[in-house]
């Protein structure tokens, strides 16, 4: 049926504005300018400088602000440190008053190499030395003695999502004493800025240390201090600091720079590596020279002031953050008046809702993406954000769930540029991909070889590096599951040039399955056999026999990935001959079915459970989400369905903190509201001794051991997204709002920016669990079905146009 519903139209221009507010212009010199992205750190001509003030007023800023009444310590940065980002440079900062410690990453400073000789198992080697590991680039000090803690009074640190600001401030003596701390993408800078208020004054030294052994030297003309390096595997990298101040004495002193009597002081610091995302290069960009660029960059932006800088980079960030606001209803005065530490344990110890919390944690995921994913290498399993040089798991770039998990939000909340980090990665590593499949996938030790010998395409293991390399054990499906990423982003955008740009990549993974299916008979329901594809040898991630065929993983993926090309090819106008062979194949697939002995969905060809009842990975469920081949409607058969939702269920609804995201975006898709709602709090259960949770500063913390955890990126990113599934579900030609609201949002609340697939953006409002008022835009799409309250309303719209409806039931 159609909803009654009040329209008002608005047209825009032919083609609508950019989503994003401020750019930056660089000069994409050196290798690697071919594949269409900047190398990782390269020379920039000056940034567009803001002619008025850009900042919020306060009382704007704090609605997405979270504060602290302690600094955070040195021993504990990864659950106490802040982060600020620009896309490639991360920082945790500990803002103690009397030794402010960032510990600074760069995404691309990576040990180890392509990696492409295989184990005797006929596996890939994964450790430091040959795959490598994402490590530190620096530390910097800034060391106040006359500011000890413990003189201290009226202590506050603030994160500033809005803004991309680190903040602090506390008395001493009457004196007020304030930092602020950010990372630039226009200047390509990391920023520390003191003041005072009262006539107090600044004296101390500011340290640069590298974290590999390196020697940190003065220039002669006491301007900045410096070090400078070559990795084992031939990355050079290096880093820079210098500091200003128009009142008291600044000086480079020995290997540090020291500071007396300054009212105000500017510290600036930077640093990167000669990787270029260009395989035939190497991956290097041999014309950088780390150390001498970094020393240029800290120069060039020491020549304007701190406010100036800060209203440069603020002009930059907060047009990004503010695409997408969300209002999830009112918390009360006694929560407000918590720190954000103190509101996580509350929230936990007296499982009241706290919906402002929940919509900060969304914000937060979205602030972390816009920080750690911006023109360079995409976020792995830390995202740049480091406490040392021995990430579990090397923090590389998992395909398994792990990096695909990362970007699942992108669109969705509002920061699609940011998934631009993605496809870059991919498109700048199927050459070596390529190669290495076709050299070594079929070697006759490799347990997962396609058996019929024949081979194509590409192929990744479930680990991969910077480099071109892989790690671990062969992945055959992460071909598939890495580009059904990379084509739902077209889905979003309907960007053709981008879907040519992504076109190779979903080419060869198709020629890769072409080559790796293999025939097999399967009996029906009804007693009558017919002859099926099914995928080789392979494992189900992340556990049960590792020689299963035709498992409900690969199978899922498969029928996806053909499924796109199909679209692909048509939309292109390419192989249309190829498209129909495809098709054909497709049409063969073996899809699963329900076990008739535990009433579940099959994750192997095999009535049995064959692995573990309450695994941390969904697997099977692959196509419920991210895909959707099942959906609670009259296109999935209801005995499907069924099997799937028993599945999940046996799952459980505790594990990691990913694994408790994933859990959410799938009870979202089934129009379980509690559940999901129940899933995303689990994820802010305060963490203590490495248990699983959030850490003080909203990280979570997977649990490696007991008494110790790590900090693991993917759960900061997939619970924002099944937030947002919660609220509204797409698919192209599809849109259904409030498909899972909890009773704890459904008062009232509004969440605008939110991508849809297809083409749209829509802004949305709520009210006793209702839709009181939704407005689609078009940035790209043409057609729709909106659905709302069981009524729905087919949205026919030019790119550009908006279209608002109200009443909805």
């Amino acid at each position: 049926m159609e909803c009654p519903v009040d329209i008002k139209r608005t047209e825009s221009r032919d083609n609508p504005p950019s989503r994003r507010g401020f750019l930056t212009l660089a000069a994409a010199a050196g290798a690697g300018t071919a594949l269409g992205v900047l190398p990782a750190f390269t020379a920039s001509a000056a940034p567009l400088r803001p002619t008025e003030s850009p900042m919020l007023a306060a009382a704007d800023a704090a609605k997405n602000q979270l504060w602290w009444g302690a600094p955070g310590s040195p021993n504990s940065m990864i659950e106490q440190g802040l982060p600020v980002g620009n896309g490639r440079l991360g920082v945790l900062a500990s803002n103690d008053p009397s030794s402010e410690l960032l510990m600074i990453t760069d995404a691309t400073m990576w040990t180890g190499h392509l990696n492409d000789k295989l184990d005797s198992d006929g596996q890939f080697p994964y450790g430091r030395e040959d795959f490598g590991s994402l490590t530190l680039l620096a530390k910097l000090t800034v060391a106040i003695p006359d500011h000890d803690l413990g003189n201290v009074n009226n202590y506050r640190r603030t994160l500033d999502m809005a803004q991309g600001l680190v903040g602090a401030s506390y008395d001493i003596s009457g004196v007020s004493y304030s930092r602020q701390i950010f990372a630039s993408l226009p200047d390509d800078v990391i920023v520390l800025y003191f003041s005072q208020q009262g006539g107090g004054t600044y004296t101390g030294t500011v340290s640069l240390a590298g974290t590999h052994g390196e020697s940190t030297t003065a220039n002669s003309s006491g301007r900045y201090a410096s070090f400078g390096a070559t990795l084992a595997n031939g990355l050079k990298y290096g880093a820079a600091v210098t500091a200003y101040s128009s009142t008291g004495r600044v000086k480079v002193d020995g290997t540090s720079i020291s500071f007396s009597g300054c009212k105000t002081l500017t510290v600036v610091v930077s640093g990167g590596t000669n990787y270029s995302p260009d395989g035939e290069a190497g991956f290097r960009n041999p014309s950088v020279v780390p150390e001498r660029l970094a020393r240029t960059k800290v120069l060039d932006a020491a020549g304007h002031s701190a406010s100036t800088l800060l209203h440069t980079h603020v002009a930059d960030f907060r047009p990004e953050f503010a695409q997408l606001d969300i209002n999830l209803g009112t918390s009360s005065a006694a929560q407000r008046e918590l720190d954000t530490w103190e509101r996580l344990q509350a929230r936990y110890r007296d499982d009241v809702p706290d919906p402002e919390l929940e919509a900060a944690y969304l914000q937060f995921g979205r602030y972390l993406m816009i920080s750690g994913s911006r023109g360079s290498l995409p976020m792995g399993l830390q995202g740049p954000w480091l406490d040392g040089n021995d990430p579990d798991w090397m923090g590389d770039y998992h395909t398994d769930v792990n990096i695909q998990m990362n970007y699942w939000m992108a669109d969705r909340v509002g920061v699609p540029d940011c998934f631009d980090a993605y496809t870059d990665y991919c498109v700048s590593q199927l050459p070596s991909w390529t190669d290495v499949t076709q050299r070594q996938f079929n070697d006759p030790t490799n347990r997962f070889r396609n058996s019929s010998g024949k081979l194509a395409g590409w192929a990744v293991a479930f680990s991969t590096n910077p480099y071109g390399g892989s790690g671990w054990w062969w992945h055959p499906a992460g071909n598939a599951w890495l580009c059904q990423s990379l084509f739902e982003h077209y889905e979003y955008t309907q960007d053709r040039a981008y879907l040519k740009k992504i076109y190779p990549l979903i080419k060869g993974a198709v020629e890769f399955w072409e080559a790796r299916l293999v025939t097999t008979t399967v009996t029906d329901a009804s007693g009558e056999k017919r002859e099926v594809l099914i995928d080789d040898k392979d494992w189900s991630p992340e556990h049960g026999p590792q020689d299963a065929k035709g498992m409900t993983y690969a199978q899922e993926l498969v029928w996806g990935l053909f499924g796109n090309f199909h679209t692909a090819s048509e939309l292109l106008g390419k192989d249309g001959a190829y498209r129909k062979t495809i098709d054909g194949l497709r049409e063969r697939l073996y899809l699963p079915v329900v076990s008739p002995t535990s009433g579940w969905l099959e994750e192997w060809m095999s009535p049995d459970n064959l692995g573990e009842t309450t695994h941390r990975h969904l697997s099977p469920l692959i196509n419920l989400f991210p895909g959707d081949r099942i959906r609670p409607d009259e296109s999935t058969p209801k005995e499907i369905l069924d099997g799937a939702t028993a599945l999940l269920t046996a799952r459980g609804m505790t594990s990691f903190g990913w694994a408790q995201a994933w859990r959410a975006l799938c009870w979202a898709r089934l129009k379980d509201a509690e559940k999901a709602y129940r899933l995303v709090v689990n994820n802010l259960k305060p963490s203590v001794n490495g248990t699983n949770g959030s850490a003080m500063n909203l990280f979570d913390i997977y649990e490696v051991e007991t008494g110790r955890g790590i900090f693991q990126i993917e759960a900061n990113c997939g619970t924002p997204a099944a937030i947002i599934e919660m609220l509204l579900y797409s698919r192209p030609g599809h849109v259904e709002l409030l498909p899972a609201l909890p009773a704890a949002w459904a008062a009232s609340g509004s969440v605008s920016g939110v991508g849809v697939r297809g083409g749209f953006v829509a802004d949305l409002r709520w009210k006793n669990g209702k839709v009181t008022q939704v407005t689609l835009k078009s940035v790209g799409g043409r057609t729709t079905t909106l659905v709302a309250g069981g009524a729905s309303r087919k949205i026919s719209l030019k790119s550009g146009e908006s279209v608002t409806l109200r009443n909805l039931g």
